[in-house]
């Protein structure tokens, strides 16, 4: 199958000029190349798509995590038409888990992925002391849930699923790390990854099985600019300056950056 041209965004990281008061001013920032998709060796990754309840139900879990509601609205109006297209062309959709909440290990996806690769025992941490006990405390009541918000965040947790349009049709692929990734990439020939999921600044990129264990893995790793946000702050939020941070990050470091129609008329004429 012949590769499938479309338009991607990259971040020209250069010429930063010396003659300028402040030098990276001169690169040449985001531009537009054509680039390819091998539609054989191209997947599908949809990362922590979670149903996160309703908002009465854990409203600490919602204070303390902004971008529910930019996620929720991505979910009903960008992944219904994404999915069905991806389930309709060559590309295998692959499903990233995460979380303490097993909701993922009685479905045929998950199982068959088992038999690819041998659970490893987890390294041993290094030792902690009451110090070190006392400084993840202070951390977590005064930068993130909160004190106050933690109970609804474990409640939340708790009751982890996939969101009911991204969860798995049939067998398709899951994992829970990057060692299982790496090992469906291996079994199905791919040897580049589409993440889409929440959220691009954080999970895609840090959690088992985002973006900087399958770089490791030796896969390149884009995204698709709509179907996916950012965690923000006070000082970003309102111009979401996360999200774009993290779009030029993988943009820089990891792929592509794909936008949504382009990607699905990449799928369209590629058959």
């Amino acid at each position: 199958m012949k590769p499938v041209r479309l338009p991607a965004q990259l971040y020209r990281q250069f010429d930063a000029d010396p003659a300028l008061k402040v030098p990276g001013e001169g690169y040449g920032g985001w531009h537009t190349v054509e680039a390819e998709l091998a539609p054989k060796h191209t997947a599908l990754v949809v990362m922590h798509a979670w149903d996160c309840g309703q908002p009465h139900e854990f409203p600490g879990w919602r204070r303390a995590v902004e971008y529910t509601p930019r996620a929720e609205k991505i979910m009903a109006e960008v992944f219904p038409p994404l999915l069905a297209a991806v389930r309709k062309s060559p590309l295998p959709v692959f499903h990233v888990v995460g979380g303490d909440r097993d909701y993922w290990s009685h479905l045929p996806g998950y199982q068959q992925t088992a038999l690819l690769v041998r659970d490893t025992p987890p390294a041993p941490l290094v030792p902690r002391d009451t110090v070190f006990d006392h400084m993840q405390q202070l951390r977590r009541a005064q930068g993130s849930p909160g004190e106050h918000n933690t109970p609804d965040v474990n409640a939340g947790f708790a009751r982890l699923d996939f969101a009911p349009t991204a969860r798995p049709v049939g067998d398709e692929a899951i994992a829970k790390d990057g060692t299982q990734l790496a090992a469906l990439c291996r079994a199905h020939g791919i040897n580049h990854l589409i993440y889409v999921g929440f959220a691009i600044n954080w999970c895609l990129l840090m959690s088992p099985g985002g973006m900087v264990d399958m770089a490791r893995h030796g896969c390149l790793c884009s995204t698709i600019r709509e179907a996916t946000t950012a965690v923000e702050n006070r000082e970003t939020a309102r111009q979401e300056l996360e999200k774009a941070q993290a779009l030029w990050r993988v943009a820089l470091e990891f792929g592509f950056v794909f936008s949504l129609e382009d990607f699905l008329s990449a799928l369209r004429r590629g058959g």
